[in-house]
């Protein structure tokens, strides 16, 4: 998506969800979990608001455009299984997530811009799109450069990463090994899915 760049906490409030996890929104979120806006009290959504809602939580966490969106939604309907549960895998195997889900950064916009700038390698070449996709086998390594070695290192210092039993990290090397695939356990994104298939099916 366009990346966003306005008050993390409205989104997190609006949501009802820490689909952000920058410090300033998640003490936001812990003092007021109310949704933002003067008139908004007491309103309930319809069922359209509320499918609506559900999107956005998977466009604002995973980072996705409504374009990128609606492209894995057509990729993951023509294979075999659940479509939604498809969906957020193929989410949860994006270079950013897993940079953050190893817990080499805070927050994924945090991983997003590193990918960015050129910080990481997949498989010893450098990758700057944080949509890239990994499969099993895929390495992840932070470029051999002095200031990015220091900055990573004190970044997994200060964040201890989730146990995923699909990612080995190796805090001395800084080295992010995919093991296998995401199963539906995996999924860290708390959202209802079968409402955003509905919504994109029409």
């Amino acid at each position: 998506m366009g990346r966003y760049t306005g008050p993390k906490a409205r989104i997190n409030r609006r949501l009802r969800t820490m689909v952000y996890e920058s410090a300033g929104a998640v003490r936001a979120m812990e003092r007021r979990d109310n949704p933002p806006g003067m008139h908004t009290r007491g309103r309930r959504p319809s069922n359209y608001g509320l499918a609506l809602m559900e999107k956005q939580k998977i466009k604002h966490y995973y980072g996705l455009g409504e374009k990128q969106l609606r492209r894995y939604y057509n990729s993951v309907t023509r294979k075999v299984g659940n479509t939604g549960e498809n969906l957020l895998l193929m989410c949860e195997r994006r270079l950013d997530n897993i940079v953050r889900r190893s817990g080499l950064t805070s927050t994924r916009p945090q991983a997003r811009q590193g990918i960015a700038h050129g910080h990481f390698q997949v498989n010893g070449v450098k990758v700057t799109k944080p949509s890239y996709i990994l499969r099993p086998g895929d390495v992840i390594t932070v470029r051999r450069r002095k200031n990015l070695l220091q900055l990573y290192q004190r970044l997994s210092a200060d964040d201890s990463p989730e146990t995923v039993e699909w990612l080995v990290f190796d805090s001395e090397t800084l080295r992010v090994t995919m093991q296998g695939n995401p199963g539906p356990s995996d999924i860290s994104l708390p959202v209802d899915v079968n409402m955003v298939i509905e919504f994109l099916s029409r």
